[in-house]
Formats: C-alpha cells, structure tokens, sequence
C-alpha cells in the first residue's frame, strides 16, 4: 500500500478497518471523481488555508461536489482574510505535498496547530473517503471510525 506507513499502522492500533483503493495520481477533485465511481462512500474536498497573519491554519472538510464560502469562513473565524497555505506550510504543519491534501494527514500535525472545520452534512455518511496522505490511492473507512481517528489525534476541530 502506498501511503504514510505511520497511518497505516495508527489505524490498525485503533482497530479502525478500511479499504484501499489504487488509482492514477488524482491531485484535485475532478481528477478523483474518475476513480470514484465504484466507490460506496461519501467523498470529501480537503482545503488547507492560512489567515493573513499565517499564524493560524485550517483544514476543511466538505462534500466534494459542494462549494466553499471562503467569506462566511472568514467571518466566522475573524481571523482576517483566508488564503490557501503554501506548500511549504503545508509540509511543516502536515506533512505532505500539495494535491495530497487529506485530515488523515493530521497524524502529522504534533502540535496541534491545525483547526478542523468539517461540512455537517458529512455526519449523514455512513463511509467517507479521503487519499492516504498521498494522491495515488483513497481510503475508505467508517464515519464513526474517523470521528475516532480525530479524538486520538487531538486537533481541534467543529462542524460548520
């Protein structure tokens, strides 16, 4: 399996089951959705900002069909102006490369700098999908398993 190794092993600690799907290197949505298709899960896009300071980071986590309003974000934080983070911070605070994007990737985040917004309407799920901290594959796991998943990591996080 191709993928962060230290995940794979997380999840078999927390005795989360998941299923592993190969695919061509999918770095955005529209390339993913192609190898989707067969796939019984809800299926995420992974944003990853920054606010105008750069102090702050946020992953979100939203169907990946619907759109983002970055300004009701923005208001909701009052942490000023979002932008997507570089790929630079993207590395430090994740530890994984741009089109790789993934809240799987928050088993690398080890001071829990990064908050968490996830779409409500993820909680109807009963699988989600997100790529194993590569874009070459997706993973596949309960709903109430990444809950926990996200409990052990630690990171904030809310339902927006």
């Amino acid at each position: 399996m191709r993928g962060d190794p230290k995940l794979y092993k997380l999840l078999d600690e927390l005795c989360i089951a998941f299923d592993y799907y190969p695919h061509p290197a999918a770095p955005t949505v529209e390339e993913a959705a192609k190898y989707w298709k067969d796939l019984d899960a809800q299926h995420c896009k992974n944003l990853f900002f920054r606010n105008h300071k750069g102090n702050r980071h946020y992953l979100v986590v939203l169907d990946y069909l619907q759109d983002l309003n970055i300004r009701d974000l923005e208001q909701r934080l009052r942490q000023g102006k979002l932008t997507f983070a570089s790929p630079k911070r993207l590395m430090k605070y994740l530890g994984i490369t741009a089109g790789s994007v993934s809240p799987l990737a928050l088993i690398n985040d080890k001071e829990k700098h990064v908050h968490l917004f996830l779409d409500e309407k993820l909680q109807q799920a009963d699988f989600i999908s997100f790529h194993p901290c590569i874009n070459t594959a997706s993973l596949v796991i309960k709903y109430s398993d990444f809950l926990r998943f996200l409990e052990h990591c630690g990171n904030t996080w809310e339902y927006f």
